[in-house]
């Protein structure tokens, strides 16, 4: 029996850019617009129409930049990534380079909140530049503190600190469209998690006791909620390191 074709999974990244039909429209002017539709709207609102639309052309024209909508995504993926510093691995302070690096993914994808919901698609097998720099960086810095295999240390990090900033994320995206202040929001929703927890005396407890900072800084209140479990994350990790 014939052995059955295989075909790779296609990747802009594996692509070489065609010559532009118009000057004016490159491929880099085309994410940038991309990223400040997804900014705005979300994943389901961009359209290679609208797009061009925006950018006074026709989707033909985007399609000899870009292929497909999946393509676009995963151009605007990886230029946000390139928001992402990590700093020079420093085994003195592995911790410190970490945590530095952790917070500045929350913050690019509280930046950027469809983010969290494409950045597991299959087409990032194919990984681009600053994804591939975020990783070989962050790989250096676990393997400077010492760990024999760092990828290991990178995809526990990962795994809270995207799971974390995903669900932020969701969560600003429901107060933005409620057009409340998050404390507004979090103000609407106390009588009804009051009334839920009542009965319970501990969750009660910690209810009464977060309420006020939740409404009057609740950006400050998931910082430490984030700060707090990053910190166990990597309390975890240090058991790991050889001694």
């Amino acid at each position: 029996m014939a052995a059955k074709a295989t075909n790779p999974i296609p990747s802009v990244w594996a692509r070489q850019q065609r010559e532009p039909e118009q000057p004016a429209l490159s491929r880099d002017a085309i994410v940038r617009e991309a990223i400040a539709m997804l900014d705005a709207d979300g994943v389901e609102a961009l359209s290679m129409r609208k797009l061009g639309a925006r950018l006074n052309a026709g989707a033909t024209s985007l399609y000899r930049h870009v292929a497909t909508k999946d393509e676009l995504i995963e151009l605007a993926l990886d230029e946000v990534f390139g928001e992402i510093p990590v700093p020079d691995p420093s085994a003195a302070d592995w911790r410190a380079d970490v945590t530095l690096t952790c917070e500045s993914f929350r913050a690019t994808t509280l930046r950027h909140r469809w983010l969290g919901s494409v950045i597991g698609q299959a087409g990032l097998v194919h990984l681009g530049p600053n994804l591939l720099t975020v990783s070989e960086r962050m790989a250096a810095l676990f393997s400077a503190a010492g760990y024999p295999e760092p990828s290991r240390a990178i995809d526990t990090v990962l795994s809270y600190v995207l799971g974390m900033s995903t669900t932020e994320a969701a969560f600003l995206t429901t107060v933005a469209r409620s057009g409340d202040t998050e404390g507004e929001f979090i103000a609407r929703l106390m009588p009804a998690v009051a009334e839920t927890v009542a009965g319970h005396d501990f969750l009660a407890d910690a209810f009464a006791e977060a309420a006020a900072d939740a409404v009057a800084n609740p950006a400050a209140l998931r910082d430490q909620k984030f700060n707090y479990g990053l910190e166990v994350v990597l309390d975890g990790l240090a058991l790991r390191l050889p001694r």
